[in-house]
C-alpha cells in the first residue's frame, strides 16, 4: 500500500483536506481535495515541449462526471460526458489564471494540471478548490513556482454576513460571489459578481478573502516542507549568443528618440510606424542575416521588447500613453439605439477603436435555458449574452469554428455584468432575453464595450433594468525594482499586451456588479486596488453620460416586431375548459391563431399531493413541449419532497 499523507485546515463550516499518495501515483504531482461531500482528483504532469515554441504551454482542464452528483445524462443513445460545457470551460480559464503568474516567464515545457471531479452534493462550486489542490500538486511534482497560492470562494449567508465556501442558493439569492486567489503576500486573481455594492463593500470581502488565503497557504508550506521534492528541470527560453548578437546590432540602428516617435490614436498609425522602423532594420542588417549571425525572427523580438520599455517608461517620465492620453483618461467615445430596426433592441457602442453591436431578442417565458451541469442540478437562466469576436474585427483572416474559450469567457463576464439589474418574473417581467455582441472592431476592451452595448440594447428594446451599467477595463505599469507603478484608465491592445494587468470592472456610476482581474505580476496589495476602483467609479460615470444621453430610460414601447405577454389568471376549476378534451381546445386556439399559449406551474406544495398530480400526467404529455416535460417528470420523481401542482397562469404570447 502507498503511504497517504495529508492536512486538514478549518475553512467556512468545514474541514478542507488535502492528500496525497493514494491515487494517480504515476502522475508528478497528484492530491485528492475533499471539502464535504466534495471529492477532486487534481493531477500535475509535465512534458518538454515543442522546439520554438515562443510562450508557456500550460494547459487546465477541469473534467466533471456526471456520475459525481449521481445522474445520468438525458440522451438515449450517449450516456458518456462529451465536450466541455460552458461552465466548464469558464472554471478552467479561471483555474489558470492564478497559476501562470507563479511560473518563470521563460518556461517552455509543457505543464497540465487535470482537475477531476469524483463526488458532489452539488451544493457548492469547486472552482476554488481545485486551485488550492494544482498549487500543492505542482509543488509536488518540483516545479520552479513562486510560492504557494490558494483560492477562496467567498459570498453572504441570508442576514448578509461574509461567508466562505457559500452553496449556490446563497451565491443566486445574497448578491455576492466572489472568487479570489493569491499568495501569502498578495491577491492574483479576482473574479466577482455582485449585487450593486459600493467599494468599500468590496475591498472589506477581498480583504476578508485574502486572510482566509493566508490561511491555505501556510499550511501548504507547512505540509510540503516534509517532502525530500527533488526539482523538476523545465526548459527555459534562455538567451542565446545570437540573441544577444541581435540586440547589440539594435542599438547600432534604432535610437531611443526614435522609438519614442512611435505613437499613434490609432492602431493602423502605430502600425505604420513599427513598419518603418522595421524595414530600417533588416535593410540596415540584412548582411548579418545573411551570415547567420542572428536570425530575423530573433532581431524583431528585440524590436517589440526595446519598444514595450520604451512605451512604458514614456508613461513614468511624460504621463502621456502611446496615443497620447493621459493616465487617467478615457478615449471617444460614440453610442447609438436602433441601428437595426427590426430586431427587437439594439445599441451600438464605440469605444475609441473598439466597436460592439449589440442585438437583443425576446423571447416567452418557456423559453429558458436549461443549463444542465454536472456540479449542481439542472437550473434555469432568462437572461444570457453571447459574444463573437470575429478576426475581421483586428484585421486578420482565420477560420471560423465556433467560439473559443476567449470569446465564451468574455460572454459570460459581460453577462455577470447586467444579470443583477435584469428584472425578475415576480417583478412583472416574463420574458427570456439573449444578447449577442458582435465585436466589430478592436482595440482593447471589448467585453467591457459589449456591457455598455448590451446596456443600451436592453434599454432600447424596452427591457426595465433597475440601473443603466457600464463597464471599463483599467490597466498598470509597474517598476518591480522601485514599486514605482502608473494605474492606467481604459486600456488598449498594447497596453493590455505589455501590461502587468487587466482589471475590469462594471457596475453603476456608485456601485459594482462584476470584477475581473488578472496579472502578469506576482501579487497586488489591496491598497492599490482601492486606487484602481476609485479611477474606474470616475471612468464608469463619464462612460454612462455620454450613455444617457443616448437613452435616458428605457423605452416604454417595444418594438413593433418584439413577442407581447398577456397574463390571464384561471381558475383552477375552470383549467379543464382551457385544456378541453385530450388537450384539443388548447391546441386548436394555438393553431387558430397567432397566438402561443403556455401553461405556467406557479408555485410548490408538498408531497402529500403526488397522489392529486398523477392523473394529469398523461394530459401534462400532450400540453407541454418535450424539454418542459422532462423538467417537469424529473422535479416529480427526483424530488419528491416537492411537486409542482396548481396550473394558475395562462401566458398568451404574441408571437408577431
Amino acid at each position: 500500500m502507498n503511504e497517504v499523507k495529508s492536512f486538514s485546515v478549518a475553512l467556512g463550516d468545514k474541514d478542507l483536506v488535502i492528500e496525497t499518495g493514494k491515487f494517480a501515483t504515476q502522475a508528478q504531482g497528484a492530491v485528492l481535495v475533499k471539502y464535504g461531500e466534495q471529492q477532486i482528483l487534481v493531477t500535475c504532469g509535465a512534458g518538454d515541449g515543442r522546439p520554438g515554441m515562443d510562450f508557456f504551454p500550460l494547459v487546465v482542464e477541469y473534467e466533471p462526471r456526471t456520475y459525481a452528483l449521481g445522474f445520468l445524462k438525458h440522451s438515449r443513445i450517449n450516456k458518456r460526458e462529451g465536450r466541455k460545457s460552458d461552465r466548464d470551460i469558464l472554471a478552467c480559464r479561471m483555474i489558470d489564471r492564478p497559476l501562470r503568474p507563479m511560473f518563470p516567464k521563460e518556461t517552455r515545457s509543457e505543464v497540465q494540471i487535470i482537475a477531476t471531479q469524483l463526488q458532489t452534493d452539488g451544493t457548492q462550486s469547486p472552482t476554488a478548490l481545485c486551485m488550492t489542490a494544482a498549487s500543492v500538486a505542482i509543488q509536488l511534482a518540483g516545479l520552479p513556482f513562486e510560492a504557494s497560492i490558494a483560492g477562496v470562494h467567498v459570498g453572504k449567508d441570508d442576514e448578509g454576513n461574509l461567508v466562505t465556501g457559500p452553496t449556490y442558493d446563497q451565491l443566486d439569492n445574497n448578491g455576492l460571489d466572489l472568487i479570489v486567489a493569491g499568495t501569502a503576500d498578495a491577491i492574483t486573481m479576482v473574479e466577482a459578481g455582485a449585487n450593486l455594492i459600493g467599494n468599500e463593500e468590496m475591498l472589506t470581502a477581498l480583504a476578508y478573502a485574502h486572510e482566509e488565503i493566508k490561511k491555505l497557504c501556510a499550511a501548504q508550506d507547512k505540509f510540503l516542507a516534509q517532502f525530500d521534492i527533488e526539482p523538476l528541470t523545465l526548459r527555459m527560453a534562455g538567451e542565446s549568443e545570437s540573441a544577444d548578437a541581435a540586440a547589440a546590432a539594435f542599438d547600432t540602428v534604432i535610437t531611443e528618440d526614435e522609438l519614442s516617435g512611435v505613437r499613434g490614436v490609432t492602431k493602423k498609425e502605430v502600425k505604420k510606424k513599427m513598419k518603418i522602423l522595421e524595414d530600417k532594420l533588416e535593410e540596415a542588417l540584412a548582411d548579418k542575416i545573411e551570415a547567420e549571425e542572428f536570425t530575423k525572427n530573433e532581431l524583431m523580438n528585440v524590436f517589440n521588447k526595446r519598444f514595450s520599455k520604451n512605451m512604458r517608461a514614456g508613461v513614468f517620465t511624460t504621463g502621456k500613453r502611446v496615443d497620447g492620453r493621459a493616465t487617467n483618461e478615457v478615449r471617444s467615445l460614440y453610442t447609438e439605439v436602433g441601428t437595426l430596426n427590426r430586431v427587437h433592441g439594439c445599441g451600438f457602442f464605440q469605444r475609441g477603436e473598439t466597436q460592439a453591436l449589440s442585438i437583443l431578442t425576446l423571447g416567452g417565458p418557456d423559453e429558458e435555458l436549461h443549463v444542465p451541469d454536472a456540479d449542481r442540478p439542472e437550473f434555469k437562466q432568462r437572461y444570457m449574452h453571447h459574444y463573437n469576436f470575429p478576426p475581421y474585427s483586428v484585421g486578420e483572416t482565420r477560420m471560423l469554428r465556433g467560439p473559443g474559450r476567449r470569446e465564451i469567457g468574455h460572454g459570460a463576464l459581460a453577462e455577470r455584468a447586467l444579470k443583477y439589474v435584469i428584472p425578475t418574473a415576480e417583478e412583472g417581467w416574463a420574458y427570456t432575453m439573449r444578447v449577442v455582441s458582435e465585436i466589430l472592431s478592436c482595440n482593447g476592451s471589448s467585453s467591457m464595450a459589449s456591457v455598455c452595448g448590451s446596456t443600451l440594447a436592453l434599454m432600447h428594446g424596452g427591457v426595465p433594468l433597475k440601473a443603466p451599467i457600464a463597464g471599463i477595463a483599467m490597466g498598470l505599469f509597474m517598476d518591480e525594482d522601485s514599486g514605482d507603478y502608473k494605474i492606467l484608465t481604459d486600456i488598449q491592445g498594447l497596453e493590455d499586451f505589455d501590461g502587468d494587468m487587466d482589471f475590469k470592472v462594471t457596475g453603476n456610476g456608485e456601485n459594482i456588479t462584476c470584477l475581473q482581474l488578472d496579472i502578469k505580476i506576482k501579487g497586488l496589495k489591496l491598497e492599490l486596488l482601492k486606487e484602481a476602483l476609485e479611477e474606474a467609479q470616475v471612468a464608469r460615470k463619464h462612460i454612462l453620460a455620454n450613455m444617457l444621453e443616448t437613452i435616458a430610460s428605457p423605452n416604454e414601447e417595444m418594438n413593433e416586431f418584439a413577442p407581447l405577454i398577456e397574463v390571464m389568471k384561471v381558475d383552477t376549476d375552470d383549467i379543464r375548459v382551457v385544456i378541453g378534451k385530450g388537450g384539443e381546445t388548447i391546441q386548436g386556439l394555438t393553431a387558430d391563431t397567432r397566438l402561443k399559449l403556455v401553461l405556467m406551474m406557479e408555485r410548490w406544495l408538498s408531497r402529500g399531493c403526488v397522489k392529486i398530480l398523477k392523473p394529469l400526467v398523461p394530459r401534462l404529455k400532450k400540453l407541454l413541449t418535450n424539454q418542459m416535460l422532462g423538467t417537469y417528470l424529473r422535479a416529480v420523481w427526483l424530488k419528491p419532497l416537492w411537486i409542482l401542482v396548481l396550473l394558475l397562469n395562462m401566458f398568451l404570447v404574441k408571437t408577431g
